[in-house]
């Protein structure tokens, strides 16, 4: 199961970056694993690290203020390029629950969902707002209300936000696609018992 998105108050990291695709946020030299954990160390990998290894101060998730967030404020189209489930792997595996853009690439926000992480459509002015109030900075600390569909910004601005509600309840209950279909695990059971008495031969 995965863990449950109710309520997240944290740090935003301020990301005004457009099109940022899936190889940008894990690159494919990572994806040789099929474990959900430890890819979080290199998430944005070429843009957090030189090319000897070494942290690039100037990448927004190696400065103080943000080295701990677990929301993030992003350009348009974020998510865009490859399908690789790795991409909401290492950005969950880090610390990020929630991630707001004008728009996600379809099977990237479809991923995220799959995987505990909220992503959040708003307009482009909302996140506009959003983002300036993420440069403030670890004191500028978000509250994310899934029950509510609202975000909070630290100045106390609150924006409502659009979920489909099935996606909602997977979230607030913690339920994957393999979650939801243990819940029919008895009707399941029962089906199979019917179809082993009826059909004997199959």
């Amino acid at each position: 199961m995965m863990q449950p998105f109710t309520t997240l108050t944290g740090v935003a990291a301020p990301l005004p970056m457009i099109n940022v695709d899936t190889d940008m946020i894990i690159p494919k030299q990572y994806l040789k694993t099929i474990k959900r954990t430890g890819l979080g160390r290199n998430l944005f990998d070429e843009m957090r690290f030189t090319p000897d290894g070494t942290e690039n101060p100037d990448f927004v998730l190696n400065r103080p203020a943000y080295r701990n967030a677990s929301i993030l404020i992003a350009g348009e189209n974020f998510g865009c390029g490859s399908s690789r489930e790795h991409a909401p792997w290492a950005l969950l595996d880090f610390g990020i629950r929630c991630i707001v853009a004008p728009s996600f690439a379809d099977i990237f926000y479809n991923n995220c969902f799959k995987n505990g992480i909220l992503p959040v459509t708003l307009p482009q002015e909302q996140v506009d707002a959003l983002m300036k109030d993420a440069e403030k900075g670890a004191n500028a600390r978000m509250t994310v209300d899934l029950e509510r569909q609202t975000i909070t910004a630290s100045d106390g601005q609150v924006f409502g936000f659009e979920i489909d509600p099935f996606r909602k309840r997977c979230l607030l209950e913690g339920l994957d696609e393999i979650g939801t279909t243990l819940e029919k695990a008895d009707a399941i059971a029962a089906f199979e018992s019917a179809q082993a008495s009826a059909r004997p031969w199959i």
